[in-house]
């Protein structure tokens, strides 16, 4: 074994270590790291004594202070839960009115109403609410069954063409499948459907087919008529696609799309909730 010196270089003595000529110094760890060290040591020791550390064979040490992370994770849940039940028999007993002038009913309505929304709503509708062709936007100023407060809520509780006996019913008649209109006749009031946002051709044959077959539920001038659930025909937004195609195929056979009934699948206030969010998002009236 080579015998310790002091390296001509550094002036730090070796360790006696050689390998191949090479000499290994003896540079101690500085004090203040020792000490560091030998502090956490110290720490770790007293940490096993004062919280849960050792596995046992059926359970763990508690420790001196009996601290349990599995109970303070329980306890946050109850006491969220309790704040929650608190908040829930308040906005239970209000009305939609008053929850929007509470703010604290508000900031709780629209938490959980995003929440319920990404949830039971978004597959449809969108993440962002803003629909697809057969799914409405609820994000612009275009309601089929009214976007008040009260009529959103009436129509999440209940849905549209769907199981509830109250559920939103708005059918169409197929005008070509059944034979009411020919596919000439069709073709001509779709050009005036058209005409109606500004796009198409106006005729007096196509007029009067429209107020024939259309008026009693669209309205003169293809206004729309939201107690019966009949869309506004003069302000752009379709929901099965503008083009004279998709109005051909709309008439002569239209699609109805259903709702689920939410009442009875959804609490109250999470109906609450959601009629807030939903008319908060940029199209309620």
């Amino acid at each position: 074994m080579a015998q310790k010196k002091i390296d001509e270089i550094t002036g730090v003595a070796t360790t006696g270590h050689e390998w191949d000529g090479l000499e290994e110094l003896n540079t101690p760890l500085p004090r203040w790291w020792l000490w560091l060290f030998y502090i956490c040591i110290v720490w770790a020791i007293g940490y096993y004594f004062v919280y849960p550390s050792w596995p046992l064979i059926n359970g763990y040490t508690k420790g001196f202070l009996g601290y349990s992370q599995r109970q303070a994770a329980l306890d946050d849940v109850a006491a969220g839960a309790a704040s929650r039940t608190e908040i829930g028999k308040a906005l239970s007993a209000a009305s939609l009115d008053q929850i929007r002038a509470d703010p604290k009913m508000l900031e709780f309505a629209m938490a959980n109403g995003k929440s319920a929304f990404g949830n039971n709503c978004a597959p449809c509708h969108g993440s962002g609410a803003t629909g697809s062709p057969g799914y409405p936007n609820l994000q612009d100023d275009d309601w089929l069954w009214g976007g008040s407060l009260d009529a959103i809520q009436q129509t999440i509780t209940v849905g549209a063409r769907s199981v509830s006996a109250d559920t939103r019913q708005n059918v169409m008649p197929s005008f070509g499948k059944d034979g009411l209109l020919t596919p000439e006749q069709i073709n001509t009031v779709a050009d005036y459907v058209l005409s109606l946002s500004g796009s198409g051709t106006a005729t007096d044959e196509g007029k009067q087919i429209f107020t024939d077959n259309c008026v009693a539920c669209h309205g003169e001038g293809g206004v729309g008529n939201q107690e019966l659930g009949a869309p506004n025909l003069t302000d752009k937004i379709w929901l099965y696609g503008g083009t004279k195609e998709a109005i051909v195929a709309q008439i002569t056979e239209p699609k109805l799309g259903v709702m689920p009934t939410w009442g009875g699948k959804l609490d109250p206030v999470t109906i609450k909730s959601l009629a807030i969010y939903v008319h908060d998002l940029g199209g309620g009236t």
